[in-house]
């Protein structure tokens, strides 16, 4: 069994998936992680900012069609559609949240249901493939931990040959052919960082004998791949990048069209990673730590770090990629400072004061997710000669 399999199985099987059974506590101080949007309401705030500013870019008075992709209990969005109907009172939006757990469906629904909002209407989706392309909308989009959950294949560059195998996923009961040489090789399969595995574990990994089919596509898929060395890991998303692919399809509708110029859109990516490849960070979540891969399948999150250089390949030629940059930067450039002076002085209470600073000094902390977390900016606005690839917040030695 791939990892790719191994994660899908885990993550979305329609009854055990640890995101589609509603016993698993999956967000919140109570969950296995807290992201976000659950920790302060200026996340959501100034995401919303940096989507109007984009809109205002566009110089069109056109209806709004908001789009998230895997979005939680709602909060992100709940906090993006308040600061955007307090500027477009009267604009009519459609909201596509592209969502697969009905328990999930529930609890966005209630969030973004409440008050009377007569020009605001919901729509779910399984897969981004359902969301129809729209010509007379502009579309924000927003995928916040989004990416980092999507199926990963794990390869390993062969000393001898140079060519990919697969790492894959076997019984420790079974007579496997595909296991490595001995057991001291299999242990090297293991990432140095991840925790030891539980005695109670039934799986292991394995490296293919032999190159596959998937391990030569994959090793392909991008121009990046061939400079990395024999012997290294390297972890390959394909949903990730089709994903990313259609994301500039959404912002760019009709832009083929004569006679009906495309209204374009404007998108945000927020996840762990960088502009770069990864080997050895597939790992999972229990209860905010770090536990062995093969812990309870379906009970716990599994991740992988973003190569946010790889859905900048899908898209660049539709779309042009901004950035990425650190969470913290985007959100001090956005202007975090004022809108934590203007909720400080709201609060009522010293506690509450303490409380409002500390969840919106934890989303810029540079040891933390200030860092860790990376912000990739999409606009299918074409970049001039005057101002190249650059667009606020995403511009070179911003002061």
């Amino acid at each position: 069994m791939s990892f790719a399999t191994y994660m899908q199985l885990c993550l979305s099987h329609p009854m055990d998936g640890y995101y589609m059974n509603p016993a698993n506590k999956v967000f919140g101080t109570d969950g296995d992680f807290i992201t976000s949007p659950e920790i302060s309401q200026t996340f959501g705030e100034l995401i919303a900012l940096w989507l109007l500013q984009e809109y205002k870019k566009s110089e069109r008075d056109s209806p709004l069609r908001l789009v998230e992709l895997g979005p939680g209990k709602g909060t992100l969005m709940g906090d993006i559609l308040r600061v955007i109907l307090k500027f477009e009172p009267r604009k009519n939006i459609n909201i596509h949240l592209v969502e697969t757990s009905p328990a999930m469906r529930d609890l966005q629904s209630t969030r973004l249901t409440a008050g009377e909002r007569p020009n605001v209407r919901l729509h779910w989706h399984n897969s981004i493939n359902e969301i129809p392309p729209s010509a007379s909308e502009y579309t924000m989009l927003v995928a916040h931990e989004f990416f980092d959950a999507l199926p990963t294949h794990i390869l390993q560059r062969s000393v001898e040959t140079g060519f990919w195998h697969e790492v894959l996923i076997a019984s420790k009961a079974e007579d496997d052919k595909l296991q490595a040489n001995n057991n001291s090789e299999e242990t090297a399969f293991l990432s140095p960082s991840a925790p030891t595995p539980i005695p109670s574990s039934s799986l292991r990994r394995v490296l293919s004998a032999k190159p596959s089919n998937v391990g030569a596509v994959l090793g392909l898929s991008s121009p990046r791949f061939g400079e990395i060395g024999p012997g290294s890991f390297l972890e390959v998303s394909p949903m990730a990048f089709k994903i990313a692919r259609k994301v500039g399809e959404l912002l760019t509708a009709g832009q083929q069209a004569k006679d009906s110029p495309t209204i374009g859109g404007c998108g945000l990516i927020i996840d762990y990673g960088g502009d770069t490849a990864y080997g050895d960070s597939l790992r999972a979540f229990k209860n905010h730590e770090i536990v062995d891969i093969f812990r309870e399948p379906g009970h716990c999150d599994i991740t992988a770090n973003v190569d946010f250089a790889f859905l900048k390949e899908a898209m660049q030629d539709i779309v042009t990629p901004l950035g990425p940059i650190p969470q913290g930067d985007f959100l001090t450039r956005m202007g975090l400072a004022l809108r934590l002076r203007t909720l400080l002085q709201a609060a009522k209470t010293e506690e509450h004061q303490n409380t409002i600073h500390g969840a919106a000094m934890r989303l810029v902390d540079p040891k933390g997710m200030g860092r860790q977390y990376q912000v990739l900016g999409i606009t299918n606005a074409r970049p001039t000669h005057t101002d190249g690839h650059e667009s606020w917040p995403f511009v070179k030695d911003a002061k």
